[in-house]
């Protein structure tokens, strides 16, 4: 019996090694020649479409090869898909509007006027609504893709960054500027709790575990993990700098968080409610949005590279023709 929990014990520890063993690194990297900056990033259909300044470069997910663009989405943030309708939609951040495009010929079909400056854009699989969060008007915009008309502007109370639905008619966002998760209910498109984070602040990046039924919520130099059924942190995660992505491996059960600040991507192992840093892996700096092919678990992060000054507002320059795509496994 001894002899079995030594082999037990040790069949465990060598587990244990090989999981923390493991390393990330950025196997290469797909180079995009347009100026201008970026944000999200959005893997579909074996393409990565990826918001640049005023257009969304389409690239082969598999070789980097150009397959297209979308034009005239000036400040672009996000990227949307609706196959039922073979639509795309895109987050038009300076122009206040939402770019509705055919997937297949990439031609626009139609511009929807949304709240002041939409970040991120999802599809909602419930409501079979495409959701925009509006930074500059404190609101989301409900769009009946359908009909291509707004259906409801719901106020969340501060600067929506990222919104993630549970699949059953509940909606969460991470209020940037409120440190904490609103959840509204879509059935009647109201907020219906605040759930503070606990002294974190900034959050921005936001996914979910449909099965555990937890948040993660990327702040600043944290990864706070949430219940979602009552908004109870139930952990929370040293992550590196300037979080702006979290992504979540529902195969692997790990959660990615891109840190521009550092140039870093943190790992997080979840198993049930133990959560575990694997490390922090370097990227490239400004790598700060992220974005993962669910079905191989390959992690995309846009990043450039930077001159040594800085612009008028204190930010750094980017350095022309660095701007790329970094794939990491």
């Amino acid at each position: 019996m001894k002899q079995l929990f030594l082999l037990s014990g040790l069949l465990v520890g060598l587990l244990s090694f090989g999981q923390k063993a493991r390393e990330y690194k950025v196997v290469k990297s797909y180079p995009i020649a347009s100026t201008g900056g970026w944000d999200y990033i959005a893997v579909h259909d074996g393409k990565l479409y990826v918001s640049h300044a005023t257009q969304v470069n389409i690239l082969d997910e598999y070789t980097g090869d150009s397959l297209g663009i979308i034009p005239n989405t000036a400040g672009v943030h996000g990227i949307a898909f609706n196959d039922a309708l073979n639509r795309g939609y895109t987050s038009n951040g300076r122009a206040n509007n939402v770019t509705v495009f055919d997937l297949r010929s990439r031609e626009t079909v139609t511009r929807i006027a949304t709240g002041e400056n939409p970040d991120a854009i999802m599809y909602e699989p419930f409501t079979k609504s495409i959701i925009t969060c509006n930074g500059r008007s404190k609101n989301l915009s409900v769009i009946n893709p359908a009909t291509n008309q707004v259906t409801a502007t719901i106020d969340v109370g501060g600067k929506p960054e990222t919104a993630v639905s549970d699949g059953t008619g509940m909606l969460f966002v991470n209020v940037e500027d409120k440190n904490e998760i609103v959840a509204v209910d879509l059935k009647s498109n109201a907020v219906k709790s605040h759930w503070p984070l606990g002294g974190a602040e900034g959050p921005t990046g936001l996914s979910f575990d449909k099965t555990s039924r937890r948040l993660f919520a990327g702040c600043d130099k944290q990864l706070v993990v949430v219940d979602a059924s009552n908004g109870k942190i139930i952990s929370k995660l040293p992550i590196g700098e300037g979080c702006d992505g979290v992504a979540f491996s529902a195969k692997d059960q790990i959660i990615y968080t891109s840190n521009g600040g550092d140039g870093t991507m943190t790992a997080v192992k979840e198993d049930r409610d133990k959560y575990t840093v694997l490390g922090n892996y370097p990227t490239s700096r400004g790598g700060r949005t992220i974005t993962i092919d669910d079905k191989d678990g390959t992690v995309f992060i846009p990043a450039a590279e930077y001159e040594a000054a800085n612009d008028a507002n204190g930010r750094p320059h980017v350095k022309p023709g660095s701007f790329k795509i970094l794939v990491v496994k």
